[in-house]
């Protein structure tokens, strides 16, 4: 099977398509590029699609680079036929590689190896013919050496019938289908960890049985973590009567001494063989979907938030709230550079109120403070308190900003080199301060695992889940676009086409010769080639500069074709810009060419319109409820203003303003059936909810979703 044949099959795309994504793959270009510049030659194919055809194709790669290696191995064994490589090369995933290969493989010594060494395969090849009489005088023959009785040998070639079986593709397969409908998985507690403090998060699975192919994700996941933690035991079944009698169907042809040793050979061989590796490969399987199925909870909801509505470039007074150290404070210009710290101590034990409402007023007014950012951490709620006592002279809006995460970046390398003068408080409060001016230009600089939004994250397969991650920012910076001459490294590395080290050197170039003036400077800088500059370009904005499309969406190779829309008009470039009527005027079917369909150009006419137009609403105020301070302020039946900080495949939960976030199950969120948590709410959603149960020992909140 051919790469492109192979990605038709898994993803029902036209051949066209494929074809022409995976040349400009090969090309080095970037997702982002392909599916906004080149939609011509994909068929209009988006990011997801594109980003399915580079999963593909590095499963295929895979796939022929473990066929290269078999039949190398083989090879070298001697071992290699005709019809083997065929039947390898044929294959049509791994798991059909490596069954076929399993005969082959050159394993630990096993109790079938040691039975050859003795001479005994001719025995076990006697038996399973079925039709020699007197097995026992027959196997009296190979009484000899290491094997001592008749028993004895009879048992080692029963030991290389039982590998025979295991090795046999149809019998596999034939328990992995058995596995794949019927396997039950269950656990129990392990006695003796019962009591332990840690265990009870996980108490709901001491004593737990569901079917494997029905089993969530998140309890999968949450299984899985009891039993590496030594809580619980779990165990993978079915039905191994019918099991059994299916490989019986399989291969006994007669009765009599023979059949009854090849019986015995048959439950060896699926109780010690077949039973174990399966029954793990069906709960990899199992574990493989659930990591799948997080790694997708967690890409959606990273998305949400890195395009998370922004203040833009307004003055900022951020907050992060503490009682005993006191609440940091920094002032931010429009550009998020600071300009002022502080430290107040409006709560106990220093309780000086007094002092910090007069700090706070002055700082708003000498630095025209446009908003105020307040940490949601410790001390958050009575922090607003306070502020929203504050009279200010011009209107401040306030708001309250997650801090996940704000640790991390305040001890990271990134935050040293920014402020390499102020400690850890200091740069926290900068990080929230930020947060709230461009959500997406500071959450770039923290790991994402670190952001808080996931699920089970760190159970998965990291590098699965890096991978997605590392996609969904890139998307993200790409959808939104970078101002070039404000960027910090971290967001101008995820700029298509740049990358780490060109990122750096961009800063760099920035910081000696100033603001860049047109994207033609942008090759200025040192190894930054053409083919980088192809994949960036149009990703990199220039404000307030000479040709308006350097700070559009507009990609360099298409600014001759903006050139002649406007020259036929008899306008300039400038002319159409936001200009409704005139755009309206131009056939785009006159401007179409072998390389630029009617795809690229209706992109261009609906950047021209409004050009450099952020995606992302802006951000707006808003408000808990100022009754509700702690989980004994909840009671059942209360409607209550809320923010969703976290969205599950069980559900969402739902920031009130306290301490503990309450969830909203999935039966919860709708009166109908609900197959997607995210058809019914977004991250940083503001909802009203409805308390349904307040467990205070347990220190869970159960909401509803009020229409």
């Amino acid at each position: 099977m051919s790469l492109i044949s192979f990605i038709i099959s898994q993803t029902q795309l036209s051949e066209a398509s494929i074809k022409n994504t995976v040349e400009l793959l090969n090309e080095d270009c970037t997702i982002p590029f392909i599916s906004r510049y080149r939609k011509e030659r994909t068929g209009n194919l988006d990011e997801v699609q594109i980003g399915d055809i580079v999963k593909y194709k590095e499963q295929f790669e895979a796939l022929e680079k473990r066929k290269s290696a078999i039949l190398k191995a083989l090879d070298e064994q001697g071992v290699l036929t005709s019809e083997l490589k065929q039947k390898m090369e044929a294959a049509p995933d791994l798991t059909t590689l490596e069954d076929l290969y399993l005969p082959y493989k050159k394993s630990k010594k096993t109790k079938a190896e040691t039975a050859r060494q003795n001479g005994l395969e001719p025995l076990a090849k006697i038996m399973m013919s079925q039709n020699a009489h007197d097995l026992e005088s027959v196997a009296f023959k190979y009484v000899k050496g290491n094997i001592a009785s008749v028993e004895e040998a009879l048992e080692g070639a029963r030991h290389i019938i039982a590998e025979w079986i295991n090795e046999r593709s149809d019998i596999r397969n034939n328990i992995r289908h058995q596995l794949e409908r019927f396997a039950m998985i269950s656990t129990k507690v392990v006695k003796a960890k019962k009591d332990d403090e840690n265990a009870q998060k996980f108490r709901d699975y001491f004593e737990w049985e569901e079917n494997l192919s029905r089993i969530p994700s998140h309890r999968l996941l949450a299984i899985l973590r009891a039993e590496s933690e030594g809580f619980i035991k779990l165990k993978i079944a079915i039905d191994d009567d019918k099991a059994l009698s299916k490989i019986e169907d399989r291969i006994l042809r007669s009765n009599n001494d023979c059949s009854e040793h090849i019986q015995i050979a048959i439950t060896d061989a699926y109780k010690r063989l077949l039973l174990p590796s399966l029954s793990n490969e069906a709960l990899q399987i199992a574990k493989e979907k659930a990591d799948e199925a997080a790694i997708s909870v967690f890409t959606k909801n990273l998305k949400q938030l890195l395009l998370g509505s922004p203040l833009g470039e307004k003055r900022v007074l951020a907050i992060d709230p503490g009682f005993r150290t006191g609440c940091k404070v920094v002032c931010l210009d429009e550009q998020g550079n600071l300009l002022y710290n502080e430290t107040i101590y409006p709560h106990p034990p220093k309780s000086d109120t007094m002092g910090a409402i007069k700090k706070i007023g002055s700082l708003t007014e000498a630095y025209k403070i446009d908003a105020i950012a307040i940490g949601n951490g410790t001390a958050s709620r009575e922090t607003e308190d306070f502020i929203r006592k504050i009279h200010f002279k011009n209107e401040v809006q306030v708001f309250v900003v997650s801090e996940a995460g704000a640790s991390i970046y305040s001890a990271s390398k990134i935050a040293r080199e920014e402020f390499p003068d102020y400690d850890v408080t200091v740069r926290g409060s900068v990080s929230i301060g930020r947060r709230l001016q461009d959500p997406l230009a500071e959450l770039v600089k923290i790991d994402a695992k670190s952001i808080g939004v996931g699920q089970y994250q760190h159970d998965v397969d990291q590098n699965k889940l890096q991978k997605s991650l590392d996609v969904v920012v890139e998307n993200c910076v790409n959808a939104v676009g970078v101002n070039v001459n404000t960027a910090s490294k971290s967001l101008l590395s995820y700029v298509s086409g740049i990358g780490p080290k060109l990122a750096e050197n961009i800063f760099e170039y920035r910081k000696e010769h100033g603001a860049f003036s047109s994207r033609q400077d942008i090759k200025k800088v040192p190894r930054l080639g053409d083919k980088s500059f192809e994949q960036g370009a149009a990703f990199l904005r220039i404000k307030e500069c000479k040709n308006p499309l350097d700070d559009s969406a507009v990609h360099p190779e298409s600014y001759a074709i903006v050139e002649k829309m406007a020259k036929d008009l008899s306008k300039s470039v400038s002319d159409l810009i936001g200009n409704k009527d005139l755009l309206q005027k131009i056939d785009l079917k006159t401007y179409c060419t072998e390389a630029v369909g009617l795809p690229t150009l209706q992109d261009i006419l609906k950047e021209l319109e409004k050009p450099g137009l952020d995606i992302r609403e802006q951000a707006k105020v808003f408000t808990f409820n100022q009754n509700i301070k702690t989980i004994n302020d909840l009671h059942e039946g209360q409607l209550l203003p809320g923010i969703v900080n976290n969205i599950t495949n069980f559900g969402c939960f739902v920031d009130i303003g306290i301490k503990e976030s309450g969830l909203i199950h999935v039966s919860n969120l709708s009166d109908s059936f609900v197959k997607d948590v995210n058809e019914h709410v977004s991250l940083h959603q503001q909802v009203i909810v409805k308390v349904l149960e307040v467990d205070i020992p347990r220190k869970r909140i159960q909401l509803k979703l009020h229409k």
